[in-house]
């Protein structure tokens, strides 16, 4: 089965930061087959560190935008729709829990930025929690994409920085198989290179959504290289 290792560097860094980033991740990270990597730079940076990427030309590594529109391109004043990322990424994060938390996006939000991530040939990453997990998947039903990426965030493991059982997380991933039959099914909350074994062994998991950790590029390389070594 194939793994994956999401790292979503949320609101920070800038361009020449990321690129410092990639630069010190290539020289630490081994590449394995079946681990897929996936790094969600700033908007700011998508269209440098796409390209800086290529040149580094780094194995099995893509990059993802953290949020998309909900409308196509027009009059959408502050809005990036999904076509104007085409060619920067291959993946999209939808609705992650800071996104409803503090953007009040909802499961119709949801589904329709998936829409526009398939529509414009991108691959969708749906965040989902409990207690809303029933509404999210469903929302997602009408929605053909082979593609699709499923991260069960808790919001306890993000705001009390305490990641969630392992037996919970088995659980959690259970009731997402149910809903949405053979998705890879990912978990994020409060992971470090410490921890990050306790996850990626769980055969009900296909990979790990990394926060703060990826922030640091060798904290995040020995977690890819943590989660290569298990496979």
């Amino acid at each position: 089965m194939k793994k994956f290792v999401i790292g979503n560097w949320k609101s920070n860094k800038d361009k020449a930061a990321g690129r410092k980033w990639f630069s010190e991740f290539a020289g630490m990270y081994r590449p394995v087959d079946g681990l897929k990597v996936i790094v969600a730079p700033s908007f700011i940076c998508l269209s440098s560190l796409s390209e800086y990427v290529k040149e580094l030309g780094i194995e099995n590594l893509s990059l993802a935008a953290q949020d998309v529109s909900p409308f196509p391109k027009g009059s959408y004043t502050g809005a990036v729709a999904a076509d104007m990322i085409r060619g920067m990424v291959d993946y999209v994060i939808i609705g992650h829990p800071e996104r409803r938390r503090y953007f009040h996006e909802t499961s119709q939000d949801t589904a329709n930025k998936m829409a526009e991530t398939v529509d414009a040939g991108l691959k969708p990453i749906v965040c989902i929690d409990q207690p809303f997990a029933m509404s999210q998947l469903t929302a997602l039903n009408d929605i053909d994409c082979d593609d699709l990426l499923i991260a069960y965030g808790p919001k306890e493991a993000m705001t009390a920085r305490i990641p969630e059982q392992p037996e919970r997380v088995v659980e959690a991933a259970r009731f997402i198989s149910q809903i949405q039959a053979k998705r890879p099914v990912l978990y994020g909350g409060s992971l470090m290179v410490e921890n990050i074994g306790d996850y990626v062994s769980l055969p009900e998991l296909s990979g790990v959504f990394v926060g703060e950790s990826s922030l640091d590029a060798e904290s995040f390389a020995m977690i890819c290289n943590t989660v290569g070594e298990l496979l």
